[in-house]
């Protein structure tokens, strides 16, 4: 099974699914284009989520970071005048440095996660969408800004005016990612931010013609009106979208097969019909590794009808 991933939603379903499919079988296709250099180091922030995950390292209280991580350098940094804009554990550093070190060797990103999974015991195929440098950017009424300096530094509060996501135009999935498609006819969009985590993915040239060849079955980060965590809503609005399920299966809908919104969320499932999909309600708000598996099982069952 092939997973498009970005950050908190989907890692949650993975911790399911791992429980339920030998992750072996897992190839999880992650979001790139939140990426960005802090203090000489290229921070991966959705791919190193997923790695923390399967080596069990990932701080399942904030899912971002490594359990237990001090923050010493961060701290001297500031002491010495230096605002990183964002805080990095001592421990998750390490990653960036030795991502950064095989970058400087020469070897594309690819390359550079499948050193570290090897090196943190990872057995999922960890890819990033690209090998191509892609940057999110908002513009907001003080002008356009990295969306980590958005999310992290602003605390999500400016407004957005449009959503620039720099490089896309002319990034392509690597050729590990078309390797994978090539190999499994199922992909499943996890319930991550449709604009600025599963958007990129989705933007890479020829990925919407290649998934419309494969079955295709999604999951809603949204109940109701609002995101379950995040900046979701704020980032739909900007871009024409209406902030609900449906919005988010109809940004998916030249490709999508089927579509899992929340049980609390008021739509019906018949007015799915209208975009071309099949939908059923579920349990989607995993706050528990138990949630997350049934969820994870559920999913499974619907690929087996699909089937």
């Amino acid at each position: 099974m092939i997973i498009f991933s970005g950050g908190t939603g989907t890692p949650k379903l993975l911790d399911g699914l791992r429980t339920v499919v030998p992750e072996s079988e897992l190839t999880v296709v992650v979001n790139t284009a939140e990426d960005l250099e802090v203090s000489g180091n290229l921070i991966s922030p959705d791919l190193d989520t997923v790695l923390y995950l399967f080596s069990d390292r990932i701080d399942r209280k904030k899912w971002w970071g490594v359990e237990g991580d001090t923050f010493r350098t961060h701290e001297r940094m500031k002491e010495l005048g230096i605002d990183e804009g964002m805080m990095i554990g001592d421990l998750d550093r390490a990653t960036h440095i030795l991502r950064s070190a095989f970058l400087k060797e020469g070897t594309g990103l690819t390359e550079a996660t499948e050193k570290l999974a090897s090196l943190f015991g990872v057995k999922a195929s960890v890819l990033p969408m690209s090998d191509a440098p892609v940057s999110t950017f908002v513009e907001t009424p003080d002008g356009p800004m990295h969306f980590q300096d958005f999310w992290v530094g602003k605390h999500g509060e400016p407004d957005i005016l449009k959503v620039d996501i720099r490089g896309l135009s002319e990034a392509s999935p690597s050729e590990k990612v078309l390797k994978a498609l090539e190999m499994d006819d199922r992909v499943l969009i996890g319930p991550s931010n449709p604009i600025t985590s599963v958007g990129p993915i989705l933007g890479l040239k020829g990925m919407r013609e290649l998934l419309k060849e494969k079955t295709v079955v999604a999951l809603s980060p949204i109940i109701g009106n609002a995101p379950i965590s995040g900046p979701a809503g704020k980032l739909m609005g900007a871009c024409g979208l209406e902030v609900s399920s449906f919005g988010v299966a109809e940004y998916y809908r030249d490709f999508l097969d089927f579509f899992i919104f929340d049980e609390r969320d008021s739509v019906e499932e018949s007015a799915f019909e209208s975009l071309g999909c099949r939908a059923t309600r579920a349990d989607t708000l995993m706050t528990s590794q138990e949630k997350s598996t049934e969820l994870a099982s559920f999913v499974l069952e619907i690929f087996e009808e699909l089937a």
